[in-house]
């Protein structure tokens, strides 16, 4: 019998000409339990979770015109985490997948390469996978629904669409943007240091409130706020500095309907012009409210997706062997990529669980790996009254945190730093209560 394959979804054609062996782009959405996990019993719900999902257990395969998705159909397996997050993933080590599936004490933790899924897809399989092996372990029924799967059930159609071509309209929108400030630093030698912010997230969302903003919002522009620092420190000249801008991720869920559990995102990129003088924090977030409320559309998000869409239905560009189309599709992404943003920040948002899972979870962590060509990676997730927001770089240098989260103090909300630093912890924690 033939293997099942599938294309791979729009946006994700670019990841595997735009890796290498240094590089590819992994997040991580991982769980902590109230107890030490237990290997053998992870592994059955992985079981479990591969004959609900297929869709995530498959073999990237390259083919004359395109890569594609192709059911592996070999043995899986769990790993004990090994020194830092999101480490490059190599197929031919991992059975062919592109997901692995780790532990560390009471920590179950996932990982993905983008061409597989997006944050809201793999946090979808991750609860579903804790489901199961709480299940398993305590003889406990857990409530299903949406987010966590019932793997009594087959797999669905829905869950493996392409909803970029289902949504795509006629008429693309323009790539057309400024280079942005890249943060520069002493590369970590493939270490990769993770800073994370404990943050109550009452406390947050009421400076956000007060501000007038959503909680990205909040965030972005206090981020935009501390790249500029850095700007101004490695550059005195104002008239030579370049844009700052964030890249921040949009689930097109929110916008379309779609139940794929493929990669549905787009995203937008606020930012400020600095060469027109140094912004308060007030005039980044009405910038960064005015510039997410224009692109955070419906009509805006589906002409960029679907210039995408235009451009991989393009002729000769279908038609050219694999070879040149990795190469066409790698120098756009050195102009369209990264090159146009200073870092990035995917928000996705408050996190709930039924009861019956949430007595054994206590904490819930999403982890970018860091990007291409920017050291530096921010993400976060809210969960049972904390928001977890997490800072990776390849760069030795901290200052970008340190900044962002001494901003939050200053603004009245209470933090609390950890760090996997090689040295001491990061600088101990910081900390200030009301």
């Amino acid at each position: 019998m033939e293997p099942n394959w599938t294309p791979l979804d729009n946006a994700a054609k670019i990841y595997p000409a735009a890796s290498r062996r240094s590089w590819s782009a992994l997040f991580r959405v991982s769980v902590n339990l109230s107890e030490a996990v237990d290997p053998s019993i992870l592994l059955a719900a992985l079981h479990r979770v591969a004959g609900r999902l297929p869709v995530f257990f498959m073999r990237l395969q390259r083919g004359a015109f395109w890569y594609y998705l192709e059911d592996a159909n070999v043995g899986l397996r769990v790993e004990e985490e090994g020194v830092c997050p999101c480490l490059p993933l190599r197929h031919a080590e991992n059975n062919g997948y592109s997901f692995r599936v780790l532990y560390y004490k009471n920590r179950i933790s996932a990982e993905f390469y983008h061409i597989l899924t997006d944050g809201a897809g793999g946090m979808v399989f991750l609860k579903t996978l804790v489901a199961e092996y709480l299940e398993i372990k305590y003889g406990i029924l857990v409530p299903r629904s949406k987010d966590i799967l019932d793997c009594r059930i087959g797999p669905r159609a829905e869950d493996a669409r392409d909803s970029f071509l289902e949504h795509a309209g006629k008429v693309g929108g323009s790539r057309g943007e400024k280079r942005a400030f890249r943060i520069q630093g002493t590369p970590s030698g493939g270490f990769h240091h993770l800073t994370t912010a404990k943050v109550p997230t009452d406390a947050i969302l009421a400076a956000a409130k007060a501000a007038g903003a959503t909680l990205t919002e909040y965030l972005t522009a206090l981020m935009i706020r501390a790249v500029q620092d850095l700007q101004e420190t490695a550059q005195a000249r104002e008239t030579r500095r370049k844009p700052v801008k964030i890249n921040v991720p949009v689930n097109l869920r929110r916008f379309f309907p779609s139940e794929t559990l493929r990669n549905f995102s787009s995203y937008v990129n606020p930012g400020i012009d600095p060469r027109l003088g140094r912004y308060s924090f007030e005039e980044v977030l009405t910038q960064v409210r005015h510039q997410i409320g224009a692109q955070a559309t419906r009509k805006h998000l589906a002409a960029k997706f679907t210039q995408n869409v235009l451009d991989a239905q393009n002729k000769v560009l279908r038609l050219a062997p694999l070879f040149l189309k990795n190469l066409v599709l790698k120098s756009v992404f050195m102009l369209v990529g990264d090159a146009l943003t200073s870092t990035c920040l995917s928000n996705l948002g408050q996190q709930n669980l039924p009861s019956e899972m949430a007595r054994y979870v206590e904490r819930m962590d999403f982890i970018l790996g860091p990007l291409s060509l920017n050291p530096i990676a921010c993400a976060c997730l809210s969960y049972n009254g904390t928001l977890y927001f997490n800072v990776t770089r390849s760069i030795e240098e901290s200052s970008f945190e340190r900044t962002l989260f001494r901003s939050l103090v200053e603004r009245g909300v209470p933090v609390e730093v950890e760090s996997n630093q090689r040295s001491a912890m990061f600088n101990a924690q910081c900390r200030m209560k009301r």
